[in-house]
């Protein structure tokens, strides 16, 4: 059985796509079979995987709306070697088409359900919004991953998206839960982003993973190329990171 987890946040630019693309090649180098599902229109998770958005000839929304199967869709990262269910601007349009279709809500979850035995983890790339896309993330998760800066403005949509996701588990999805939070784009120089570590620390205890991403060059150069920052340059500390990460989440699901 796969472990789905959703990578999401409501605020944007919060690095929801690194993380599930360096997760998912990290996750793939461990030995897991991996599935990457990019929900996001802009398609930043499926070119981050070194896959052509403009040259799909099916995609995630095919699948959504109902007009291809799983396998049809799937596609296999040439740079990470784990497979994807890719997005491109089509997908803006399955926002509108769900409204009217039956279980609009579980589309996703039906189509993985189908294949859930061929995956050890399937990670969920969601946009940064409450939408019908990423309610449909929600629903089909077993738990959230939550990319987060150490910065006010991060704290005050933390708790909007917590109480998103209890809104989701109450009325959805009884499955779903948080994961932990994960630290990104962290500079331990500055004193602010120290502080609010710590708070995250202490209310939420153990739900905040020990990994720690750094701001990192590295990470931020390997999408122009079509690859994952461990894969782009393994020893860089933002790869080195990831790596640690996805080591700490094969230990966390074992007490789930």
């Amino acid at each position: 059985m796969a472990h789905v987890f959703c990578v999401a946040n409501q605020k944007g630019g919060v690095g929801k796509t690194t993380t599930s693309v360096n997760l998912a090649a990290a996750l793939h180098q461990a030995g897991k079979r991996t599935l990457l599902v990019d929900l996001d229109p802009q398609g930043n998770a499926t070119m981050g995987s070194g896959i052509d958005k403009r040259e799909l000839t099916h995609s995630v929304y095919h699948l959504l709306v109902g007009l291809a199967e799983l396998e049809a869709v799937k596609v296999e990262s040439p740079s990470g070697s784990y497979d994807v269910l890719p997005a491109n601007r089509d997908l803006a349009g399955a926002e509108i088409e769900l409204v009217n279709l039956e279980r609009r809500e579980k589309r996703l979850r039906e189509a993985l359900a189908a294949r859930d035995a061929d995956y050890d983890f399937v990670l969920i790339d969601c946009p940064p919004s409450l939408s019908l896309l990423t309610l449909n993330g929600l629903c089909s998760a077993h738990g959230v991953i939550i990319p987060m800066q150490c910065e006010y403005f991060a704290l005050e949509g933390l708790s909007d998206l917590v109480n998103s996701i209890k809104k989701v588990h109450a009325n959805f999805n009884r499955d779903l839960k948080i994961i932990g939070l994960l630290r990104v784009m962290f500079d331990p120089r500055i004193t602010l982003q120290q502080q609010v570590s710590a708070q995250l620390e202490s209310h939420f205890g153990n739900k905040v993973f020990s990994a720690v991403v750094p701001r990192n060059i590295r990470l931020a150069e390997a999408p122009s190329h079509g690859m994952p920052g461990v894969v782009f340059d393994r020893s860089s500390r933002g790869a080195q990171a990831y790596l640690a990460f996805a080591a700490e989440l094969i230990a966390r699901i074992k007490t789930l």
